[in-house]
């Protein structure tokens, strides 16, 4: 229940406007739109680096202390029934008495302060999989976090914008929609690098060239030879030259000065002939 100049509008359960919110998002749905609500499992908006770094950003402003704690509570019951992040802005409808539509536009990354955090974070990033997943080190997760410095916008970088008719700059809605933001980061935390338009894949990029030497992979072209491949892949060389294959080539045999003779066949053995002397008779016989 709230009050809107023209008295206090009606209470309507949680429960009720969320039915009637699904409805109006299925209907949506059936003309071909996207929709993507918000769904908290437990108390805690965000499990994540990612998520809880966001959050905690909105909460380190002035600005918006007083109207978080109501946003807290609508995007816990389920009340941003749809989310959408794209580059420089958001766009969401929120449940309350009636169903809100709510627009932030954000600011895209300076050119020179995106390149100022790559060029701080860089070779201390090995892959992409780390970094979204949070899993570097404390320094980097820091900068990249950093209030007023970092990835995060400020206030002044996001504009605010609701279709109910609460006077304030920052309405109940609209705090709901920002931790809605948060609690999708968990998920995708891309989207931090989407919503800001820079592409994460350079941080990598200026990891790989600030890093030493002897951690760079060989150059293009560069061929290793046979004793460099025994050393790196344990194989015995002599043993395999002659089933290795280049180029999908058989390998050649080898010549012999010589060509060694071929084996003589072993001649059979001959049948014995019957003998033609005349047997000796034994003594005494007939």
């Amino acid at each position: 229940m709230g009050y809107y100049g023209g008295g206090w509008a009606p209470y309507v359960p949680v429960a009720e406007r969320r039915r009637k919110a699904m409805r109006e998002m299925e209907k949506r749905k059936k003309q071909g739109h996207d929709v993507s609500p918000v769904v908290i499992a437990g108390r805690a908006i965000a499990a994540t680096f990612w998520g809880k770094s966001w959050c905690e950003n909105l909460e380190r402003y002035s600005d918006y202390a007083n109207r978080l704690p109501r946003g807290r509570t609508y995007v816990r019951n389920g009340s941003v029934v749809d989310l959408q992040i794209k580059p420089g802005e958001i766009h969401a409808h929120v449940s309350g008495s009636q169903l809100y539509k709510v627009a932030l536009k954000v600011t895209p990354v300076g050119k020179t302060h995106w390149k100022s955090i790559c060029d701080d974070c860089a070779g201390a990033i090995d892959s992409l999989v780390e970094l979204l997943q949070g899993r570097l080190s404390k320094g980097v997760m820091e900068r990249i976090c950093r209030q007023h410095q970092g990835l995060f916008p400020t206030p002044d970088e996001i504009q605010l914008s609701c279709s109910c008719p609460d006077w304030a700059g920052m309405c109940k809605h609209v705090a709901a929609v920002l931790y809605g933001i948060g609690a999708r980061f968990d998920h995708q935390p891309e989207l931090l690098f989407r919503l800001r338009a820079v592409d994460e894949a350079e941080l990598i990029v200026h990891a790989a060239k600030a890093a030493p030497l002897e951690k760079r992979g060989p150059a293009a072209g560069k061929r290793l030879e046979g004793k460099d491949l025994s050393e790196v892949f344990g194989l015995d060389m002599a043993q395999s030259a002659g089933a290795g294959l280049a180029k999908g080539k058989p390998a050649k045999p080898k010549r012999a000065g010589k060509a060694a003779a071929a084996p003589k066949p072993k001649p059979k053995p001959r049948k014995k002939a019957a003998s033609t002397k005349p047997r000796k008779r034994p003594a005494g016989a007939p």
